[in-house]
């Protein structure tokens, strides 16, 4: 019975730790993105232009007093703090204003309507490239030096040095203009209101094809060098020599000992790779005309669309906050020690 209630005990002990240390978490992403709020907010104020230079500049009819009025309606005529508070006092209730563009549509409407796209390739692209990249960084690691750990450092520093717009063309120009396998551009095919369900599903993929597989060979070069230099470093562990020494067979030491240790760097890489959600989107989605949050940022900031901005710059910081404490959070169920380790610190 003693037992029995003392392990009870540490269970409860240690969710009331992971919650503490989860509120810790939380609240220091708070205060980390009310600061990068302020940096932001006063940076795109200080760039040359404003919303209503875009509108008045290329009219000749429109004069100062009709900059004024504009500057009054968007509440730029309003000293730079007090613009600060108002907006923060909205984006703390989810409201993040009305888009300073032709439309006036909602900011959050707009960002929500392009979400899924950049999200679902981007993640579809992360997952192909650890299903690529892991294997191809144990192999290299476990086959040093051979004519396979060759062949791949040059085919994955070859990608890795080829700028994604050039690719970008040049798979355009191969898949879609030489051989018209798949299309170049857009998201859907001009039929596509007339398909069936799994037509239109088929039509997208194909659209989508190539912005997936460049964003994939952009990012596997640095994946599997990771992968490969930090397995490296574990299998000189001595841990690693007393389990081959015990007789465990090559594969059992690489999966069950020497794998997770070497994908806690690579933990850290895929937390850092969260914000390029959507700063990596802006040339890909330009180049394919892709409608994702990418394409609207760029627009938002060529018509100094302040709203938008702040928008785009906020889900930004917090895809990036929360990347970190994912990373965190991988960490330990990675490597268990780092789990006690963080139980004791909370």
């Amino acid at each position: 019975m003693g037992s029995v209630s003392h392990s009870s005990g540490s269970r409860t002990g240690g969710g009331r730790r992971f919650l503490l240390r989860l509120g810790r978490k939380l609240l220091w992403m708070l205060l980390v993105l009310w600061g990068i709020t302020i940096i932001s907010f006063v940076v795109i104020h200080l760039a040359p232009g404003s919303p209503t230079d875009m509108e008045t500049t290329l009219n000749p009819l429109a004069g100062e007093a009709a900059r004024r009025q504009l500057d009054a309606l968007y509440g730029l005529d309003k000293p730079l703090h007090v613009q600060y508070l108002d907006w923060l006092s909205r984006m703390v209730r989810l409201d993040f204003g009305v888009s300073m563009s032709a439309d006036a549509r909602p900011v959050l409407d707009k960002i929500l309507e392009r979400l899924p796209l950049t999200v679902g390739m981007n993640v579809v692209s992360l997952l192909l490239t650890l299903c690529i990249a892991v294997p191809l960084g144990i192999l290299s690691a476990c086959r040093r030096n051979s004519w396979l750990d060759k062949g791949v450092t040059l085919l994955v520093f070859l990608g890795f040095a080829m700028p994604s717009f050039w690719l970008a063309l040049l798979l355009m120009l191969f898949f879609g203009l030489e051989l018209q396998w798949l299309p170049i551009s857009g998201l859907t095919s001009l039929d596509y209101p007339h398909l069936s369900f799994w037509g239109k599903c088929v039509d997208i993929m194909r659209h989508l094809a190539l912005p997936i597989l460049v964003y994939t060979v952009g990012s596997l070069a640095g994946m599997s060098r990771y992968m490969r230099a930090c397995m490296l470093e574990v299998l000189r562990q001595d841990y690693i020599l007393t389990a081959q020494a015990r007789g465990l067979t090559g594969r059992m030491v690489i999966l069950r000992h020497a794998l997770r240790n070497a994908l806690l760097p690579v933990i850290t890489l895929l937390g850092l790779s969260v914000p390029g959600l959507i700063g990596g989107s802006v040339i890909i989605e330009s180049i394919f005309a892709l409608p994702g949050l990418g394409q609207l940022f760029y627009a938002a900031v060529m018509a100094r669309d302040y709203t938008m901005i702040m928008g785009n710059l906020v889900l930004g910081a917090v895809l990036t906050l929360a990347g970190n404490v994912l990373a965190d959070l991988c960490y330990g169920l990675a490597d268990p020690r780092i789990r006690s380790a963080q139980e004791k610190n909370a």
